[in-house]
């Protein structure tokens, strides 16, 4: 009953919005796809299944996140090819579902360092109302099993966004942004954790999102990734140093 109730909403929502048979169609396969595997532990499953243990001396990174680390071995696949980085960025997602999955998505490829980029879609609402104080205590228990299990931690800053190529600000308002990056780095600093900075490097003068290096305001295009991967290497690199 619950499940056709839940059905029966995003069907009358679907309609609500299109009067395309198709597309209502997409849009229901999508919620229906949702409600069986909200944390989409199915994304990846195969993937993990097949990847081999570390060899000696392999440094493996993971990096989590959502659409901004998903797309990024689509547009800047050299970033990742003969290395062994691996991607396990899922588009749309936030903190608590990036937090069910960390076990087979993280924990389990047995990683030394794990590169968590997140916070943008809580502040958005992506799954429901998130204050700052629930993102920040989803991350706090991601970086408590990475410990647990022996993974370095690199914690990225949120990325500011803009509203040059299409509005962005009023779902994710710059203040909270500014505000959630302050307690990472604080976080961070009290817990020997590396706090990766991409804000500050991909800022203009107007405190926004740099027009040149994102497709739309949100997610980078091959420009902004090409200012991610030094600062991306370089926080691995003091993370497997000790910080």
């Amino acid at each position: 009953m619950k499940f056709a109730a839940l059905t029966l909403l995003f069907c009358s929502a679907a309609f609500a919005q299109t009067d395309d048979p198709a597309k209502i169609k997409a849009e229901l396969d999508r919620d229906k796809k949702i409600l069986l595997d909200w944390p989409a532990l199915s994304r990846y499953a195969g993937a993990n299944a097949k990847l081999a243990a570390p060899a000696p001396g392999e440094t493996r990174v993971v990096f989590m996140g959502d659409s901004i680390t998903d797309a990024w071995i689509k547009l800047s696949p050299s970033f990742f090819e003969g290395k062994p980085h691996i991607d396990r960025g899922i588009s749309g997602q936030t903190t608590p579902q990036m937090l069910i999955r960390f076990r087979p998505d993280v924990i389990a490829l047995k990683p030394q360092v794990v590169v968590i980029l997140a916070g943008t879609n809580d502040i958005a609402g992506n799954t429901g109302p998130m204050t700052l104080e629930m993102i920040e205590d989803n991350f706090r228990s991601m970086v408590e099993l990475a410990k647990a299990n022996g993974i370095k931690v690199v914690m990225s800053s949120v990325m500011p966004v803009c509203d040059y190529h299409r509005p962005q600000t009023e779902r994710r308002p710059p203040a909270k942004i500014i505000a959630l990056n302050e307690w990472i780095k604080d976080y961070c600093t009290k817990n020997n954790l590396v706090y990766l900075d991409y804000y500050s490097a991909m800022i203009d003068d107007q405190q926004m999102l740099k027009k040149e290096i994102t497709v739309d305001g949100l997610h980078p295009n091959e420009a902004g990734y090409a200012i991610m991967e030094p600062l991306a290497e370089k926080a691995v690199v003091t993370a497997l140093r000790g910080h």
